[in-house]
């Protein structure tokens, strides 16, 4: 018999052997769910495909995906575990690093995230992404100065990227530096033309300089491209009750009632966010 099954290609397996090819058998479809689940947006699912995927074997990619489904649902501390076993296993691979940052970032663990931008630098000290993210986490730890050198030189590796512009604008707009906002605004404002982030920033510092007339016009550039911008209805109700247009003031603050309730909170001004009967 064992004779006839060599000839015809049969195998005598072992229990053992057995056992082995069912658990990668189910490994394989475990993962495979998993991944289908979460391409369809079923991410709890995917999540519960994964674990029982790393029961049977550990493997550096399902810890991937697993760490992606996890981030998804808001589970970053566990989301930053698993990506943690693929940093240890990929030492020299800055991407897992970066993704870890952007994980940090949203936990607003910014002792963390200092850590792994270091440890990114170490591989690529001219890095313009993460000089970028160690900037954050300057400005998450409120080194305002230290925050816009990074961004300052995040920009000198990389004079395309918008969001150090933005970012820096933002920083030096908050630490009283007005002129400097002022340019980053403006370069913004060619490059990227009617972006709302940009539009909001050069209307903030023509606030900050008094020339609310100019703003609007900057506003409603903003507001025109996305109506239900709250920042921009909020500016532009600022700037018009600056101007002694109270009944503007009033319509916009009504829209931002009517699109955020709670987006009211903090604002100050000699009218009601509810307008006239």
């Amino acid at each position: 018999m064992g004779f006839l099954k060599t000839l015809f290609g049969g195998t005598d397996e072992s229990p053992e052997e057995r056992r082995e090819k069912a658990s990668a058998r189910q490994f394989d479809v475990l993962k495979s769910d998993g991944l289908r689940a979460m391409r369809m947006g079923q991410v709890e699912y995917a999540v519960k495909c994964f674990r029982k995927a790393l029961e049977i074997k550990d493997d550096l990619e399902t810890h991937d995906y697993l760490s992606q489904a996890l981030v998804h649902q808001g589970e970053f501390g566990e989301g930053l575990s698993h990506l943690q076993l693929l940093a240890d296993a990929q030492p020299d691979n800055i991407h897992i690093l970066i993704t870890m940052a952007h994980v940090a970032y949203m936990m607003e663990d910014y002792t963390t995230m200092a850590e792994i931008c270091e440890k990114a630098m170490l591989i690529d000290k001219d890095n313009a992404q993460v000089m970028f993210l160690y900037a954050r986490c300057c400005q998450g730890q409120h080194d305002l100065v230290n925050a816009v050198a990074m961004l300052t030189k995040t920009i000198m590796l990389d004079d395309t990227f918008s969001a150090a512009y933005l970012e820096r604008g933002d920083t030096l707009l908050r630490m009283g530096d007005v002129e400097g906002a002022s340019e980053d605004a403006d370069h913004l404002i060619e490059t990227v033309g009617d972006a709302e982030d940009a539009l909001l920033l050069k209307a903030r510092v023509l606030m900050a300089q008094e020339q609310y007339a100019s703003a609007i016009g900057f506003l409603d550039r903003a507001i025109e491209g996305n109506p239900f911008s709250t920042a921009a209805l909020k500016a532009r109700g600022t700037c018009r009750l600056a101007l002694g247009d109270k009944d503007g003031a009033e319509s916009d603050m009504r829209q931002v009632l009517e699109i955020d309730p709670e987006a009211l909170s903090g604002i100050t001004g000699d009218f009601s966010a509810e307008g006239k009967d």
